[in-house]
Order: C-alpha cells, then sequence, then structure tokens
C-alpha cells in the first residue's frame, strides 16, 4: 500500500488551488451568444450569401466579393461592434455605415444603384431579423431621406434622425425576430438601416437593407434621380438549408460567440476603429423612444467602452461581465506556472523524504 507523505498531503492540497485559475480562465473564456441580420426587407449581406459567397449572380455581389473576398458573406451574421455600447454614429464613419466600419466587410459599402433590393411599400409592415444565436436587446430601423443617391457613400445624413420603426425583446418565431412597424412615404430607391443593440451586452449588430418603393418605375434610383436606369434584380432571403450548408466556412460560431477564427484568421468583433466625430449634419445620438414603435434606450449606453477594445463576453442577461482577451490569457500563463511551481516543491520534498 502506498505511503501517504507530509509532502504529498501538501501536494494534494494545493492543486485544486493551481486548479482554480484555470477553472476561472476557462468561464471567462465561455462565450456569449448573439449573431444575425435583417431578413425581411433582406440585408445586403443576406442578398448576396443567398446568391452563392464563391459565384454571386449579380453585379453589385461580384463586385462586393472582389473588393472585400468571400467570407464576408460566409460571415453574413457577423456585422458587428463588439464594444458599441450605443454609440454608433461615434465609431462608425461616414460611408462605412453598412460594413460597420469593420475592413472585413468594406465590400458592402460600394455605392451602387444596382444591389439587390427588396419591393416595399409604405404602411404597416411586419419585419423579420434572422438571429442565428439570439439575445435580448433593442432594434431600431432608420430610412433613408427622399434624396438619397445609392451611387454616393452612404452617411450618416442620408437617414432620417429618428427611427421609423423598432421593437425592445420582441417575438422570436422559428429563428427570427418578428415585429411590426409602419413604413413611411417614399418613391424609387431606397435604404433601411437596422441596429440592433444588446441589452446585455456593448455589443450591436447592424445591416443595410436596398429597397424599391411600389409604384417606382424600373431603374429608379431614389429621390436624387441621378442615376441612369439599371438592372434591378430582387433579393432573396438565404434559406435555413443554406444558412447550415455556410455555417462550415463561417468564422461566426452559429450557436455562440467567436473573435479571431483560427481556421481563417478573420476578425468577427473588431471595433470600428479610432471614433469618429459625427458629421455637422448628422442626426443626434439615438433616441429611439420619441419615435412610434421604437425601442426604448438602451441601459448599455451609459457605460460605454473604450473605442477599439476587444472584449470576450461571458454570461447572459443584465450580468454580464466583460473581460479582455489578454487577461484572460494571462490568467492562464499565472494557472500553469502555479501549478507547475506546486509540483515541483513537492518532488523535492518527497526525494528528500520530507
Amino acid at each position: 500500500m502506498a505511503v501517504i507523505t507530509p509532502a504529498r498531503r501538501r501536494f494534494a492540497a494545493l492543486v485544486p488551488l493551481g486548479a482554480l485559475p484555470l477553472a476561472l480562465t476557462a468561464l471567462a473564456a465561455a462565450p456569449a451568444s448573439a449573431h444575425g441580420s435583417l431578413s425581411d426587407p433582406v440585408s445586403r449581406v443576406s442578398a448576396c450569401f443567398a446568391e452563392g459567397p464563391e459565384h454571386p449572380k449579380s453585379a453589385a455581389c461580384v463586385a462586393a466579393v472582389a473588393a472585400g473576398g468571400t467570407q464576408a458573406l460566409y460571415d453574413w451574421n457577423g456585422v458587428n461592434i463588439a464594444n458599441a455600447a450605443g454609440n454608433h454614429r461615434q465609431l462608425i464613419p461616414d460611408g462605412k455605415l453598412c460594413s460597420a466600419g469593420n475592413d472585413k466587410f468594406k465590400g458592402l459599402d460600394l455605392p451602387r444603384a444596382d444591389w439587390p433590393a427588396t419591393k416595399l411599400a409604405a404602411g404597416r409592415h411586419t419585419f423579420r431579423f434572422r438571429a442565428t444565436a439570439p439575445h435580448k436587446g433593442s432594434f431600431a430601423l432608420y430610412l433613408t431621406t427622399a434624396s438619397y443617391d445609392p451611387a454616393k457613400p452612404l452617411k450618416w445624413s442620408d437617414l432620417e434622425a429618428k427611427p421609423f420603426a423598432g421593437a425592445t425583446d420582441p417575438q422570436l418565431v422559428d429563428g427570427s425576430y418578428v415585429f411590426d412597424g409602419t413604413v413611411p412615404e417614399r418613391a424609387g430607391r431606397q435604404l433601411i438601416y437596422t441596429v440592433w443593440q444588446r441589452s446585455g451586452s456593448p455589443e450591436a449588430f447592424y445591416a443595410c437593407s436596398d429597397v424599391i418603393f411600389d409604384g417606382a418605375a424600373e431603374g429608379g434610383t431614389g429621390g436624387s434621380g441621378s442615376v441612369a436606369a439599371v438592372p434591378q434584380p430582387s433579393a432573396s432571403a438565404p434559406s435555413e438549408r443554406e444558412i447550415e450548408k455556410g455555417a462550415a466556412k463561417s468564422s461566426v460560431e452559429h450557436g455562440g460567440h467567436g473573435d479571431d477564427d483560427a481556421r481563417t484568421g478573420a476578425k468577427v468583433t473588431g471595433a470600428a476603429g479610432s471614433p469618429a466625430a459625427p458629421a455637422a449634419d448628422a442626426p443626434e445620438p439615438d433616441s429611439a423612444s420619441t419615435a412610434p414603435n421604437a425601442p426604448e434606450p438602451d441601459s448599455a449606453s451609459a457605460t460605454p467602452a473604450a473605442a477599439g477594445a476587444n472584449l470576450a463576453e461571458t454570461g447572459s442577461g443584465g450580468g454580464t461581465a466583460y473581460l479582455t482577451i489578454g487577461g484572460a490569457g494571462a490568467l492562464a500563463v499565472g494557472a500553469a506556472a502555479l501549478f507547475l511551481a506546486v509540483r515541483r516543491r513537492a518532488v523535492t520534498a518527497a526525494r528528500h523524504g520530507r
């Protein structure tokens, strides 16, 4: 029978202490989940993904792949900023609204009048947001002004100052958030800009949906009418089969929340870089509570995170905690060092009979 020496007793008592930091590290790395994009009307990135990332059909989606590659389309549900905390206009520069300032999605920012579009009419409409990883939060939908010109880079000043529709924690039906709103009168080609701000996290998701209002002439381009008639391809949302098939090549986990994917190196939750000062004619920061059907102001905006910080998000609900990836890594290294030190001391003591 093995003899349990005092040294071995000390080693056995210290092992759980060395394992504790490792357990804490595992908890810190356990990610929360929230991903998705507007599917009715279809978002620009969803429409291009549905066409097929490797061989898109429309000229606009072909151009988007040429500019940013196919990975952006496989990651159709990951146009986000990890630490937005309601500071959307401060973090996303003019001309980069559809990519949320993320270089991986830069192809979505191309100013064109031939993006696949959804036909839309003024009046009551049921909106759907396909969530591959649902989470509580608020939606705010903004419509472009009557003077919007799709041939020019999209600016904050191209959007109405207040959202025309929105919802807080809407009903989840068959994997999609569903809520109603009233679409204002418009003519020709316009754009709906969606912001989904999570309530238990500073993370926000963004989507550009190209729409053509019923009654517009073929080739209609919006209020400015400065673009010659061009083909107007219809947008289709990806099917569940297409979503499932494309998930294998996505760097965005469809049931969780990834950061830098080991297979592609693609940045999933990178912030938009240095904050950009709002344009002089840009609307004031979101105050959605003043618009009909709009969500209440998000509590996360009361504690804005520093721009550029990549956060690993843990937990769920209002008690979500945030640890930096570097901090979690340092914790793991410290735990390993402590474990090795304790083991060396125990082995040395055993050899000397102590």
